[in-house]
């Protein structure tokens, strides 16, 4: 049976450094409260994953969460060269099927993550679109280097950048379903992830009264 990896890349639940696009609208403390509610979610996916799980932290590894899995701290300059560096860390130790996975997702479950594994049997690549322009999961048979340098992290064209990447390098990919990630406080108030959470609701409505 092929050796598979899921990656989940989280950042450090410490104040102001998470969301900081959404706490322009609903403060520091409301972004912090919403990615803790997402990892809730993040978390859930995972344990229903039969794959080797690796938790990659932005900063520093946190003793305290994430207990039940093996923990590394991201390393590179910028998102891509901690991607890259993240990937070849697992085809290294024998890894065939990887695919990472952000954690800010309000509709991520095991099956997207199935999904993209059991892409990984077909094609090259794959990728679960998010609504912006970017990508919540990228899946490989094998590490290509090309796809993590020179890219508009963050920027609307970012799959359409990386897919083109992949069509000059003559590399097969298959596409996933798309997921919205949460990013803005519109994105927010749109999610039934927030509609549905009436306790997030009144934290966040006390936390800016």
């Amino acid at each position: 049976m092929t050796k598979t990896l899921v990656i989940v890349f989280v950042k450090n639940t410490t104040l102001g450094s998470v969301k900081t696009r959404l706490a322009k609208t609903i403060g520091d403390f409301g972004a912090l409260e919403v990615y803790k509610e997402l990892l809730k979610i993040t978390k859930k996916a995972i344990s229903e994953i039969r794959s080797d799980v690796r938790i990659y932290f932005s900063k520093e590894i946190d003793a305290n969460e994430w207990t039940n899995f093996p923990k590394y701290k991201q390393q590179g300059s910028d998102l891509g060269e901690r991607m890259y560096n993240a990937f070849n860390d697992g085809f290294n130790d024998g890894y065939k099927n990887i695919v990472l996975i952000g954690s800010d997702l309000p509709d991520i479950s095991a099956k997207h993550i199935k999904n993209g594994l059991n892409a990984l049997q077909e094609s090259k690549a794959t990728f679960g679109p998010a609504e912006d322009g970017g990508y919540y999961l990228i899946g490989l048979q094998h590490a290509i280097p090309e796809l993590f340098k020179n890219k508009p992290w963050s920027q609307p064209h970012l799959l359409q950048t990386t897919l083109q990447e992949l069509h000059n390098l003559n590399i097969s990919v298959s596409i996933l379903e798309t997921l919205n990630d949460i990013d803005t406080y519109e994105d927010l108030i749109a999610s039934d992830f927030y509609k549905n959470n009436q306790k997030l609701q009144e934290k966040i409505q006390q936390l800016n009264d």
